[in-house]
């Protein structure tokens, strides 16, 4: 099998869209303060009912990797179909700040993580890692739900799928 084959089998599985944020600390106590930083995320689910626990697979060496190797407080924003913009901008490959990406994003900062959390996601969650698990190219992190909001919980989701966003059909 190929990298194509596995990869056209795959994208015909239907996901929903997240935002993982993270705050990273400022390096020093006296120096700037610290970034926000976000990914968009298809590989995201549900674990276990008790403990409540998620699983989100992040890139190897990407840079919401590295953080969460170091910070275990991170945040999920479960997308609605409105947020497409919020989901393009945050898969953007090779930036090098998320300061930009977050200026005009209404969001709140979540009080156990501090991590960013947008207004108007279906849901939220605060996480704090549990375990990280090398798989292939990928570090699965999962995550002990801290706290979890439903601050739009009428909209319909953002989804993922044959390589795009879609709408979900009524």
């Amino acid at each position: 099998m190929s990298n194509d084959e596995f990869r056209a089998a795959m994208a015909r599985l239907a996901a929903g869209v997240c935002l993982i944020t993270a705050h990273e600390t400022p390096l020093a106590a006296d120096g700037p303060r610290g970034e926000d930083v976000g990914m968009t995320a298809t590989a995201f689910m549900s674990v276990s009912l008790d403990p409540p626990l998620v699983l989100v697979s992040l890139r190897e060496g990407s840079r919401m990797d590295d953080l969460l190797a170091e910070q275990p407080l991170w945040a999920v924003s479960v997308l609605a179909d409105h947020q497409l913009q919020v989901a393009g901008r945050f898969a953007m490959k090779g930036r090098i700040s998320d300061r930009l990406l977050f200026a005009d994003l209404p969001y709140v900062r979540g009080e156990a993580s501090g991590a960013p959390l947008l207004t108007g996601a279906l849901a939220t969650l605060e996480c704090r890692t549990e375990n990280r698990v090398e798989a292939g190219d990928h570090t699965l992190v999962i995550g002990r739900v801290l706290t979890a909001a439903l601050p739009s919980p009428d909209s319909p989701p953002l989804t993922y799928f044959r390589g795009r966003y879609r709408h979900l059909g009524q």
